[in-house]
């Protein structure tokens, strides 16, 4: 098989862009379902509900520790990208709460979030990115040892999940779960070892 060319810093930009969105836009609609997410997002919610703290900057500050493994075991140029995707995804969270009212029903607000996590990380994975935390841990591991991102992503979301259940209503965490179930689900299908890998 010939190798494939790489992608271009322009299709980089616009990767990390629309990533960055998807990821944003899924923020907004747990936060307006009162759901909360997988992964260090749902670290993010929780600090967010329990703290002054708003939703963006929590998901920022919560990702710097990792940035130190994405540059040893990754790249600078997987750090850099990763760090420009979480600050915009940090900003958009924020900032589309102030320029777009949510009216869903939980589930179905839940179940699209789910959706576009999933293929906001999906874009980044192709473009040797990530948003960051769980997925910079998930993605190493998968180029290391071969395993699956979404499996590894999914046993941090059930931790996460768990923890929710001390801080949010259960009924919140029963809802969050189909919106984790659809986002690994496409992770897993679409994002194996091996597949897709751009040298």
């Amino acid at each position: 098989m010939p190798t494939p060319p790489p992608h271009t810093p322009l299709e980089d930009a616009a990767a990390l862009l629309v990533g960055s969105f998807l990821l944003g836009w899924a923020l907004l609609l747990l936060q307006e379902a009162g759901a909360v997410s997988g992964g260090l997002a749902g670290v993010a919610f929780l600090v967010a509900g329990l703290t002054p703290v708003p939703l963006g900057v929590a998901f920022f500050l919560i990702n710097l520790p990792f940035y130190g493994l994405a540059v040893k075991r990754l790249g600078w140029a997987f750090a850099i990208k990763t760090l420009v995707c979480v600050g915009l995804t940090s900003v958009l969270a924020d900032v589309l709460g102030h320029v777009v009212e949510v009216r869903m029903p939980v589930l179905l607000a839940t179940a699209f979030a789910g959706l576009s996590l999933g293929l906001g990380f999906l874009v980044l994975f192709r473009h040797r990115s990530s948003a960051g935390g769980f997925g910079i841990l998930a993605f190493h591991l998968q180029e290391r040892y071969g395993w699956r991102a979404g499996y590894v992503q999914m046993a941090f979301d059930a931790g996460v999940m768990l923890a929710a259940l001390a801080v949010v209503g259960w009924r919140s965490v029963l809802a969050s779960l189909l919106g984790v179930a659809v986002l690994n689900a496409v992770v897993a299908m679409n994002h194996r070892p091996g597949r897709y890998v751009v040298r």
